[in-house]
Parts: C-alpha cells; structure tokens; sequence
C-alpha cells in the first residue's frame, strides 16, 4: 500500500509518496492555487493523484507550535485533512510537521540550489520529511 504525505500550506500543497513496499519516499508535485479558501481544485488534484498511485492512506502535515499545541494553522490542517478523507475515502492521519520546511530548505541550500529554484520544489521535500517522520514513527511503535 503506497501511503500519500502531504505539507498543506496556504497556497501550495507539497505532494510525496511512498513505493509500493513503503519503504522509500519521493517527491510527486506540488498543487498550487491562488487563493486559500479555494480548495476545490486542490481536492481534485490529491483526489486524482491518490487513485493513479493508488494510496491507502493520506499523512498530513500537521503544524504544531513549538509548545506542542496546536494553533490556527493546525486547525486548517485538520480541516483540510477531513475534507480529503470524505472526498477519497481514505484514512487520513497527521504527522508533527515542526521545522520541516526550513529543513527542506536547508537541505537544498546545502546543495547549491539557488534560492529561486528551491521555491518550486521545497514543499514536495517538506511533504518527503513529513512522510519519512511518519513512517520512522510509526516503524518504531510496531516494533516496540
């Protein structure tokens, strides 16, 4: 079962997958629209994207503050997140996403990627460190 990851942003959604044997995590897209409310789109997108590598299971990115409770953006997250499970039918699950786009972004800075090229590709790398966390996390749950 390939597992969809997910960084939800206000005008990007950074898309990322695992192989059929969910063990490795690429990069697939990332779904821009133009304002934040318009989600239909968006929607569409994922919806599509999770039938063509037939995924069982959606992970959200979900932005925590650094107290570890949860704020504004994490309610979007968790919102956007329901919405993507009634219209796929999928299991949708959250990930702490803390840090994850700076790290993406030091990653590509470390290198050499200019700083203009890194903006179409950050949140995809963001969406692979929340998916890669997820599967950390959840490997080390099953084994103990």
């Amino acid at each position: 079962m390939r597992i969809i990851g997910l960084d939800y942003g206000s005008k990007t959604v950074g898309v990322a997958a695992t192989d059929a044997l969910g063990l490795t995590v690429q990069p697939v897209e990332t779904v821009t629209r133009r304002e934040e409310n318009k989600l239909r789109r968006t929607l569409a997108r994922i919806e599509v994207l999770c039938r063509e590598l037939e995924a069982g299971l959606i992970v959200v990115g979900l932005p925590l503050n650094m107290d570890e409770t949860e704020g504004e953006r994490a309610a979007k997250a968790r919102e956007f997140g329901e919405k993507l499970s009634r219209r796929t039918g999928l299991p949708v699950e959250f990930e702490d996403e803390r840090l994850t786009t700076e790290a993406a972004d030091e990653v590509l800075e470390e290198s050499g990627m200019r700083p203009e090229k890194r903006k179409a590709v950050i949140d995809q790398l963001a969406a692979v460190l929340i998916l890669e966390s997820y599967l950390s996390r959840t490997e080390r749950k099953e084994n103990g």
